[in-house]
């Protein structure tokens, strides 16, 4: 960021942390600068720099370079003291010729193994914040565990009444998308009467879970990543801290308990709902009597089926906890880090249900259930 003041000074604010593993800004941005406007003077403004590493050093060196080149003044009274002595240093040593080495370009080999070691913090991260979740689960059970029930049991209303309307009308039109799909296939056999079987065994084993699962992920799980991360940029979460309460216990566990009861609950409403959605379908466009869709339905779904597609809901509730309680434990301490945690909340928690629901079918086939 830059800034101009009345006497022809170009100002430089540098802030956050500087590391060579981030994606610093380049001195090209400098030049520009100095293009647009011709200042006689560059200052820099580091109130706002919490960390750095020889990245600054690389990138004060070439912007000094373009500005002595420009015939542009460089004060470096507003840098850190241990910055200015470095710059100092290298000042007076003379660059061997030949030293430095442009433009290069690492072996794939490197670049994958740079990839891997990005990819690791965040999986080490997540993997620490379940650690902590089991931890505060053994307290729950113990009776240590801080939280308030009327918390508790407004969150439970959230994830639970206050989702009805959205999972009925999800739900009622997959059903009615199921059967639509399956009369025009069946209607060329003569088997139309088996649209309730697949209406009822799709949506008792497999959509309904996951349909409900997508839901609560952009609704639940969002709401959870934007509560929390308001709560960090408001500091209530060090608050918290300082008064010796755990943020998991008070804030965490609560949300996690509530859609955890909730997902079964809901995944069997929303069986019930798109069994009714095929049999709208049934009953208007293939004129099947009501009689007889209720007896291919009970005939051909089966209580493993429930327990399998209640067993998958639950699963899913779990990990919509964690992906919009984690997101929002991670939340920056901006206005805009908020909405970021949200995005994603919902994009972590939908990768989640999809990714588990691959694993519940390769396992259930390999299980025979």
């Amino acid at each position: 960021m830059f800034d101009r003041v009345p006497d022809g000074t170009l100002v430089a604010r540098l802030g956050g942390p500087w590391h060579l593993h981030r994606d610093m800004p380049n001195a090209a941005m400098v030049t520009r600068e100095i293009e647009a406007g011709r200042p006689g003077r560059l200052a820099f403004d580091t109130e706002t720099l919490t960390a750095w590493d020889s990245s600054l050093l690389t990138f004060l060196i070439d912007v000094g370079e373009l500005c002595g080149r420009s015939h542009v003044t460089v004060d470096r009274n507003g840098l850190p003291t241990g910055v200015q002595r470095l710059l100092e240093l290298a000042e007076a040593v003379p660059e061997r010729q030949g030293a430095r080495q442009e433009h290069v370009v690492p072996p794939w080999l490197a670049r994958v193994g740079d990839a891997v070691l990005r990819a690791r913090g965040p999986l080490l991260e997540m993997l620490g914040f379940v650690g902590a979740i089991t931890l505060a689960l053994g307290r729950l059970v113990r009776g240590k565990a801080r939280f308030r029930l009327s918390d508790l049991f407004l969150l439970v209303q959230q994830a639970g009444a206050e989702a009805l309307g959205i999972v009925t009308l999800i739900s009622f039109l997959v059903g009615v998308i199921l059967a639509f799909v399956g009369a025009v296939q069946l209607e060329q056999f003569g088997a139309a009467i088996y649209v309730a079987n697949l209406v009822g065994i799709a949506m008792v084993r497999e959509m309904g879970a996951m349909m409900t699962g997508i839901v609560m992920a952009g609704r639940t799980g969002a709401s959870y990543a934007a509560q929390l991360g308001t709560m960090k940029v408001t500091q209530e979460v060090d608050a918290l801290t300082t008064m010796g309460i755990s943020p998991l216990d008070f804030l965490v566990l609560p949300r996690m308990i509530a859609l955890c009861l909730m997902m079964p609950l809901l995944c069997i409403y929303s069986d019930v709902v798109g069994i009714l959605g095929g049999a709208a379908v049934g009953m208007g466009m293939l004129k099947l009597p009501l009689r007889v869709y209720y007896d291919q339905t009970i005939t051909s779904v089966h209580v493993g089926d429930l327990v399998g597609g209640v067993f998958k809901a639950s699963v899913y509730g779990v990990l919509i906890a964690i992906a919009g309680c984690l997101r929002g434990m991670q939340c920056g301490n901006s206005s805009s880090a908020v909405g970021d945690a949200a995005t994603r909340a919902v994009v972590t928690g939908i990768v989640f249900i999809i990714s588990a629901c691959g694993v519940f079918a390769v396992l259930f086939y390999v299980l025979g259930i």
